[in-house]
């Protein structure tokens, strides 16, 4: 019997080469982490993440970032990616959520509240992933925006690239008008205002992601528009956006006094937890209505998601509770 000698025998298979990938016109605009992830299937995100920070992953043989937009006839090096263990990846749960419109470039859904977009920062999968889980046939289903992961209400999901590059245009020039629905503590007395407070990203000294109002941030812009007020407690608020910046609308409320009810990061706990007492285990911001142009069609579209049941119950038992406050003669109809 011949005697393998293993330790020779790994010594000599060949080691793994890092890829070089010119960039086509089809990924034009694309973000560097969704493209490298494209290409490699069932790579987690910490590694590739790791990579990118390490220098590993270059575009046109420069350091980059994982937003790096990428340009067609780049050239981006991608090192070899360690896969997982096959025993310790559990498959993405496929998931279905409501749908607001749908055709071929665009699929605009109702998401949760609860339900992070995307896998990454301690979560395994997101929606998005589920969702491609759920349709293994589609070419292409891609995030052309974000909400927070206990914000429900509309996000928009890419179908084609053609769709994409617009939409994150669009994204970045602030176009279309996107509305929420906030419930947020106390008596807001402006019937409409307007909030310009620049807003800087920072990491706590646990790594986590918060933003606050800082004159060295990025411009942003809330419009603040008075709903209803529930006896001082509470004021239902519609806030537009003018820029779309992180935890933008969260920020900006907390720093004019009124926190959003249930925001474990910028309220208080007493009250996130007087909401928990009460059945509403979630923070109350909702993306109830969204104004945008079609990427491709150019027609104007009026995606609306209702509030969800539960944000609506606890409305109603509030207005139960307090009865029509001074600035209110009457129960307010149903919000949509």
């Amino acid at each position: 019997m011949r005697k393998i000698d293993i330790a020779s025998s790994r010594a000599a298979a060949p080691a793994p080469q890092a890829r070089l990938v010119r960039v086509g016109a089809e990924s034009e605009g694309q973000r560097l982490d969704n493209f490298i992830l494209r290409l490699s299937k069932g790579v987690p995100k910490s590694h590739l993440y790791k990579a990118i920070r390490d220098g590993q992953v270059r575009v046109n043989k420069g350091r980059c970032r994982a937003d790096t937009r990428l340009q067609a006839g780049d050239q981006v090096r991608i090192p070899p990616l360690r896969l997982p263990d096959p025993g310790a990846r559990r498959p993405v749960p496929p998931a279905s959520f409501p749908v607001l419109y749908e055709d071929a470039h665009l699929l605009v859904i109702d998401k949760p509240a609860g339900v992070a977009v995307h896998g990454g920062s301690g979560v395994s999968f997101g929606l998005i992933e589920q969702l491609r889980a759920a349709r293994p046939d589609e070419r292409m289903l891609e995030l052309a925006h974000r909400l927070d992961r206990e914000t429900s209400g509309v996000l928009m999901v890419a179908r084609s690239r053609k769709a994409l590059v617009a939409l994150h245009d669009m994204m970045r020039n602030s176009l279309g008008h996107k509305h929420y629905l906030a419930l947020v503590t106390g008596d807001w007395v402006n019937d409409r205002q307007h909030i310009r407070l620049p807003l800087l990203k920072y990491l706590t000294p646990g790594g986590e992601r918060r933003v606050r109002v800082d004159a060295l941030g990025k411009a942003a812009h809330t419009i603040v528009t008075l709903k209803h007020r529930y006896g001082g407690d509470y004021s239902l608020v519609g806030a537009e956006l003018r820029t779309g910046r992180t935890h933008q609308i969260r920020v900006h409320l907390a720093a004019q006094g009124h926190p959003i009810a249930g925001d474990e990061k910028y309220g208080p706990e007493a009250v996130r937890q007087a909401l928990f007492a009460q059945g509403l285990r979630r923070m109350f911001l909702h993306a109830c209505r969204l104004e945008i142009a079609h990427p491709v069609t150019g027609e104007l579209l009026c995606l609306e998601a209702p509030l969800p049941p539960a944000c609506q119950a606890f409305l109603d038992g509030l207005a139960q509770r307090r009865g029509p406050g001074p600035a209110t003669a009457q129960r307010p109809a149903r919000i949509r």
